[in-house]
């Protein structure tokens, strides 16, 4: 039996139940709000699911993404939409977007003799396209495989989003993605300032806010930071994040001599943690659109990062350095080096202007109803 609504439903389906980029980027719509939509989010149990209900129950509990398996997760698609029947489903992340595109079109092919048969307008935000298969494949096969999917669900999807000019660009060299709408991630720069307080050093202290992978780039911001520290002796590094390469990186920092600088503290606040730095680095092979970054340059924070994906659509040249392909490692060393340097005697806090939360869930909202008024 349906569920009555004052408003249309808009059901997003995410695969995973960690709180991540994909996470925020739900809960800043979810704290914002729809304009003219109802939010229901399906994700198993977890971090997600109960941020979601402290902001007003748009959780979904379900046994949905890559832990429960296509099947299951197939299922309670289907369940979902035959309970609610939402105006919009709308997929995050890969695994999602095949089920949902799965879960669509065989209620498309079963309205051909059951005409009854509840049909919603199937959408997808693409989060994490990059331009080097091997940053999210593990082999050119696997690759081309998943090329041929998303091809091929693309054409079965009534609109999609993507969160850069980048991404955009991707999904159309890579998938043949046409008629793509670009809606960046939003940022509440002026509240976000206000929230967090700077903690101010003698000495400068330098944050990586990143999953510990080789994607990364951490070891060039090890090796970097050693070679810094011989001109600045008092500065810190802190590598925050849980990841696979945490025993090399602290054997790397310990054969370079500077462990006592170095703290790899597992998960941290993000916002405590950018109040005490000075300059924020990162140095992946990819990103689509960062909210590490757009929360940095909310805060006033330094920045150097890679020129790569979304990341010249936020930062300014002077905060930018050469990728890893572009100029081999230990050009990318250098270059990071003096960058840091450069950061570090800038002014201070300069003004961002982007795209906020609730601008950002306007757009979507005006997406689905444009694509009903088809």
């Amino acid at each position: 039996m349906a569920v009555e609504n004052s408003l249309p439903v808009a059901l997003w389906a995410i695969p995973v139940p960690e709180f991540g980029g994909v996470a925020r980027h739900a809960t800043d719509v979810a704290r914002t709000g729809l304009p003219g939509y109802e939010l229901k989010v399906l994700v198993a149990d977890g971090a997600l699911a109960n941020t979601l209900d402290e902001l007003g129950n748009s959780a979904i509990r379900g046994e949905f993404g890559t832990s429960a398996g296509f099947i299951k997760s197939f299922n309670i698609l289907n369940q979902q939409i035959e309970q609610l029947r939402p105006a919009v489903v709308h997929s995050h992340l890969a695994y999602a977007d095949i089920v949902a595109c799965a879960v669509v079109v065989s209620r498309r092919l079963r309205r051909i003799v059951q005409r009854e048969t509840f049909v919603p307008a199937l959408f997808t935000t693409e989060h994490g396209i990059a331009g080097n298969d091997a940053v999210y494949h593990s082999s050119p096969l696997k690759a081309r495989g998943r090329e041929l999917i998303h091809r091929a669900r693309l054409m079965l999807t009534n609109h999609a989003i993507a969160v850069s000019q980048s991404t955009e660009d991707q999904m159309k060299r890579k998938w043949g993605a046409r008629n793509v709408e670009v809606i960046f991630n939003g940022v509440d720069a002026p509240q976000t300032a206000m929230n967090i307080s700077r903690v101010t050093s003698k000495n400068p202290h330098i944050l990586s806010l990143a999953r510990l992978a080789p994607e990364k780039g951490l070891e060039v911001l090890i090796e970097a930071f050693a070679e810094l520290r011989k001109e600045l002796g008092g500065a810190t590094l802190e590598i925050a994040g849980e990841g696979s390469e945490l025993a090399r990186l602290e054997a790397l920092a310990a054969r370079l001599g500077i462990s006592d600088a170095v703290r790899f503290p597992g998960f941290v606040d993000a916002s405590e943690a950018m109040s005490r730095a000075d300059v924020l680095v990162q140095l992946s092979v990819w990103e689509n659109l960062s909210y590490t970054l757009l929360d940095a340059k909310a805060l006033g924070l330094k920045i150097v990062a890679t020129d790569v994906g979304g990341n010249a659509e936020i930062l300014e040249e002077s905060e930018l350095v050469p990728s890893l392909a572009e100029i081999g490692h230990e050009n990318l060393r250098q270059a990071v080096v003096e960058r840091i340097k450069q950061q570090l005697n800038e002014p201070g806090h300069k003004s961002f202007e982007w795209l906020s939360s609730t601008e950002m869930a306007i757009k979507i909202a005006e997406s689905y109803r444009k694509e009903k008024q088809k």
